[in-house]
Parts: C-alpha cells; sequence; structure tokens
C-alpha cells in the first residue's frame, strides 16, 4: 500500500520513462549542437549529461517522487548523478569511436547514446526510488521487511 500522495510504483515507472524521454532530448540535442560546434565526443557527452541530469533530477523529485528539496537528497542526487556520469560518459567514450568507425557518425551518436543513456537510466530510477526518495516506512534496499 502507498502512501497518501506517493504514486505507486507503475506511475512512477511511468513518470521517470516521460521524464526521461525530455531529458534525453536536453542531452542528445546538445551532444550533436556541441559536436557540430567542433567540441570532440567526449566532452561535448559530458556537457550534454549535466544538462540533460539536471532537467532530470528537477523534474524527478517533485513530479514523479513528490519530494521536497532537501540539502541530504541533493547531496545523495549529487553523488548519484558522480557516479553515473562517470558510468555514462565512459560507455558513451569506449563505444563511440569503435561505432563510428563500422557505421559512421550519426550511427555512433545515436547507438551510444541510446545504451549510454539505458544503462545510466535504469541505475538512476532503481537507485532514486528505492534509496533517495524512500518514503519513510518503506524498507531500504538490503534491509528485511
Amino acid at each position: 500500500m502507498t502512501e497518501p500522495g506517493r504514486l505507486g510504483l507503475t506511475s512512477q515507472l511511468v513518470r521517470f520513462v516521460a521524464v526521461g524521454a525530455v531529458s534525453a532530448v536536453v542531452d542528445y540535442g546538445i551532444l550533436v549542437l556541441l559536436m557540430q560546434l567542433g567540441l570532440g565526443h567526449t566532452p561535448a557527452k559530458a556537457c550534454s549529461f549535466v544538462a540533460g541530469t539536471t532537467t532530470a533530477y528537477l523534474l524527478n523529485r517533485r513530479w514523479t517522487f513528490g519530494a521536497a528539496g532537501s540539502h541530504r537528497t541533493f547531496l545523495a542526487v549529487l553523488l548519484l548523478y558522480g557516479s553515473t556520469f562517470a558510468v555514462q560518459v565512459g560507455l558513451f567514450a569506449l563505444l563511440y569511436p569503435w561505432l563510428e568507425a563500422k557505421a559512421g557518425v550519426r550511427v555512433a551518436q545515436i547507438v551510444g547514446f541510446v545504451i549510454a543513456q539505458g544503462v545510466a537510466t535504469t541505475v538512476n530510477f532503481v537507485v532514486q526510488r528505492t534509496l533517495i526518495f524512500r518514503h519513510r516506512g518503506e524498507p531500504s534496499v538490503g534491509s528485511r521487511a
């Protein structure tokens, strides 16, 4: 059973995916723009990641998880996004040169972006729902219900 005002798993997942789609458009649009302006693929992805994840955090905190901001929550999200930054940008940096050599710039941008984004999105949802935006009375990861 959910607390009053607390969305269930399905509703949260649907909202998280919707926010993710908006954030992905921001992220990918900035990636392509910066690369067209001459920035290399890794620095462009680093910048686009920051813009996309900032968008995601601001929308998910209130709309998806119904949480108020706090210094503790902000620090937890900062640590999570720092970790997923390394995973996402690192994965994109590893995949991009190989994909570009095999299929060209556009395919490398799209496929590298989708794979890196998919991994980061999965990690972010699980950690945010089970640890960061967990409501009182809900068991945390590793605890017994």
